[in-house]
C-alpha cells in the first residue's frame, strides 16, 4: 500500500519536481559533512588508538629486563626468540603510533599496529581467561579501530593527505 503511495506521488511532475528540490537542498552538504566529518573521525581514531599502544611502548621501556622478563615467561610470541619478539614489539608500539598520528603512512603503520595487536593477542592466551572481559574486548576494539583507518584512510587531516595533493600538481 504505502508503496503504491509512493509511485502515485511520484507521478505527478509538480510534486515529483518539489521532492527533488527538498532532496537537493537537505542533501548539498553532504560531500563537505562526509570529507571533513570523515577526517575528524579519522584523526580521532588514530589518535585514541595510537595512544594506547604508545603507551604501552612507554610502560615496556621503562624496565627493560621486567620486558625481557614478561616475554621470557608470559609472552610466548611464536617463532620468534623473546628479546627479539620485545624488540620489535616495543619498537612497533613506539614507532607505528607516531607515524599513526601524524598520518604519515597511515595505512601501513595502522596495518603494523594490526599485526601488533594480533600478536599481543595470540601470544598471552590467559587474555580469553580473565573473568572480565574488557581485556580482550579491547584487543578487539583497536583492531577494528585500525582496519577501519586501513580500509577508510586517514582523512584531509594529515601528512599523507597534505603529500597527495601537493604530488596532483
Amino acid at each position: 500500500m504505502v508503496f503504491l503511495a509512493i509511485v502515485e506521488i511520484t507521478r505527478n511532475e509538480e510534486t515529483m519536481k518539489k521532492i527533488l528540490c527538498l532532496y537537493q537542498s537537505l542533501s548539498r552538504f553532504d560531500a563537505v559533512i562526509t570529507d571533513f566529518g570523515g577526517s575528524l573521525l579519522s584523526l580521532a581514531l588514530r589518535v585514541f588508538v595510537g595512544w594506547q599502544f604508545f603507551k604501552a611502548g612507554l610502560t615496556k621501556i621503562v624496565d627493560w629486563s621486567v620486558t625481557l622478563d614478561l616475554f621470557k615467561n608470559e609472552y610466548h610470541v611464536p617463532l620468534l626468540p623473546p628479546e627479539l619478539a620485545a624488540f620489535m614489539g616495543t619498537s612497533g608500539e613506539l614507532i607505528l603510533p607516531v607515524l599513526l598520528l601524524l598520518g604519515l603512512l597511515s595505512r601501513p603503520a595502522a596495518l603494523g599496529l594490526f599485526v601488533v595487536n594480533l600478536m599481543a593477542v595470540i601470544s598471552y592466551p590467559q587474555l580469553f581467561a580473565f573473568e572480565c572481559p574488557a581485556a580482550i574486548n579491547d584487543h578487539f576494539y583497536w583492531g577494528l579501530l585500525l582496519i577501519v583507518v586501513v580500509a577508510f584512510g586517514p582523512g584531509r587531516f594529515s601528512v599523507d593527505s597534505r603529500l597527495a595533493s601537493t604530488l596532483k600538481k
